[in-house]
């Protein structure tokens, strides 16, 4: 059964309810593959989200970070080899044209590994994503880009939504007519597992053009 992790970001940890269901769904530790979101830049390592991992006594024998430094060919055998793959927070478009230059999506999307992003992670993560001036993007005009598509859904994480609510309804209307949008900030995460879809913290869907509030469900 495939588990996937769409994460918000995280101020200090992870909640106590997430901590607890990484625990029961990462049993094999062997590796973990963390992608960059900003694989030119070497200093930027994963320490805050591998903090996250740790804090929650999940550690793996091997860590692997993927970035400009290792060579495509390593990196694939590092994604088909991981007992956890983990996209990292940071640059979406700089990670999702890594993702693409180095044919790590379709690996992903294959693996029964369990898959976690966090931020910009979990956007390229998705079917979908806006990519929009109103969100903090430098374009001109709003374009929709296509992520590894591990579930059939749209994400827009890390966001501040309680205080833009009206804007980001209207700036993904369009959107959610076609593919249902997740859309959170901090402290919060979509698990995917099987059919069934757990939300922890607050989290909104954007469907039909209509937004509302989701029940935690653990």
């Amino acid at each position: 059964m495939k588990t996937h992790y769409y994460l918000g970001w995280f101020n200090n940890f992870f909640s106590e309810t997430l901590g607890r269901l990484l625990q029961e769904d990462i049993t094999d530790r062997k590796s973990i593959a963390m992608i960059s979101s900003n694989p030119s830049v070497y200093e930027d390592d994963g320490a805050t989200e591998r903090s996250w991992l740790d804090q929650a006594g999940i550690m793996f024998n091997e860590y692997h970070l993927i970035n400009y430094r290792v060579h495509k060919e390593e990196a694939q055998a590092k994604i088909r080899n991981a007992s956890v793959i983990f996209l990292l927070g940071g640059n979406i478009m700089e990670q999702n044209r890594f993702l693409m230059e180095y044919g790590l999506s379709d690996l992903i999307k294959s693996s029964s590994a369990v898959v976690m992003g966090a931020s910009a992670g979990a956007i390229n993560m998705s079917a979908k994503w806006l990519c929009s001036k109103a969100f903090g993007f430098e374009v001109e005009k709003s374009s929709v880009y296509s992520g590894i598509g591990l579930d059939h859904f749209s994400v827009l994480s890390h966001f501040d939504l309680e205080n833009n609510i009206a804007l980001v309804q209207s700036e993904l209307s369009l959107l959610s007519e076609e593919i249902d949008v997740y859309a959170s900030n901090k402290d919060c995460a979509i698990r995917v597992k099987g059919d069934n879809i757990d939300i922890i913290g607050n989290v909104f869907l954007i469907s039909n053009s209509k937004i509302q509030k989701l029940d935690e469900t653990l």
